[in-house]
């Protein structure tokens, strides 16, 4: 699916390096067809590297997609060029009269941080209010998950005292659910997080469904709403040097990282990373376009509020 975005925005030729296709906004007003409309609300610090591993997953099916990058327009970035923010990303108050067919919430550098003391957190409500009546289907990813299921179903998150970091198999628990179409039993998925589940309060809530778990890193996907939401526990989306940058910049900074557990070759950090996610990566983020989006949208997207 050819994303639709500005021909200047940075991840673009990095895409295209990798004979990934993206298309400028020109040559996508000449084609007669409706796109669907995806939204992604970046709340990492390092705002280009998540576009580009983002865009690198959506950009994987053969529809096109009109993507907007959107910003809180309450929290000021201190990782991001700001002249990139006002260039190629809209505040959600510029959108929140629109509609969308999906929308990715990523995590945020705050799991330590009580959500009622995250500084953009009455602004997060807000925007989890709205995409329960404007958007077809949401992905909420790490924090965002955590985030998401405090919010709309009172799960709480538990701060762990060590990280979760590294590539860990997971089950599929419903294989009949179209999310893990062409997955196989076991699969492999980046982890990065100081927060985890209690399995027995989301198995408690109706509304709930484990999708799949890991036995070393525990709860991965959470489905409510028939599909219309849901929560991701991992970084899926990761590129293959990620967990390595994350890694070595802990060190920098002295605080003693932990190894990233079988993600490097002989779990030795000199060596370089093993890639065993991505062919996962790309069926999750493909079937969730195509069987929770694009087959569940209606054509005309202000519709979405009556699904």
């Amino acid at each position: 699916m050819p994303v639709r975005v500005p021909e200047e925005l940075p991840a673009v030729e990095e895409l295209l390096a990798e004979n990934i296709f993206v298309i400028g906004e020109r040559r996508a007003s000449a084609q007669d067809i409706r796109p669907l409309r995806i939204a992604v609300l970046n709340l990492m610090p390092l705002k280009l590297m998540t576009e580009t591993d983002l865009l690198r997953l959506i950009s994987n099916t053969p529809l096109q997609i009109e993507l907007d990058l959107v910003d809180t327009g309450v929290h000021v970035s201190q990782n991001t060029p700001r002249e990139h923010i006002e260039t190629f990303y809209k505040t959600f108050d510029e959108i929140r009269n629109r509609y969308y067919d999906g929308f990715i919430i990523t995590g945020a550098p705050v799991e330590k941080v009580k959500f009622e003391e995250v500084d953009y957190w009455d602004k997060m409500m807000e925007i989890f209010d709205w995409a329960h009546t404007h958007v077809t289907s949401t992905l909420y990813i790490c924090w965002a998950a955590f985030a998401g299921l405090y919010y709309h179903h009172g799960i709480h998150k538990h701060v762990l005292d060590h990280k979760i970091s590294g590539v860990f198999k997971h089950r599929v628990l419903v294989p009949k659910n179209p999310l893990f179409r062409g997955f196989d039993d076991t699969f492999s998925v980046p982890h990065s997080r100081f927060s985890q589940f209690n399995r027995e309060e989301i198995e408690a809530n109706p509304d709930l469904t484990i999708l799949s778990e890991s036995a070393e890193s525990g709860i991965y996907i959470v489905m409510a709403r028939g599909g219309r939401e849901f929560f991701i526990t991992g970084h899926s989306e990761y590129s293959p040097h990620t967990l390595d940058f994350e890694y070595r910049r802990d060190l920098e900074k002295g605080l003693n990282p932990t190894v990233p557990a079988h993600y490097y070759l002989y779990d030795d950090p000199s060596q370089p990373p093993l890639v065993t996610w991505r062919s996962h990566a790309n069926l999750l983020f493909t079937n969730w376009l195509n069987y929770f989006v694009y087959q569940a949208t209606p054509y005309r997207p202000e519709d979405i509020a009556a699904l």
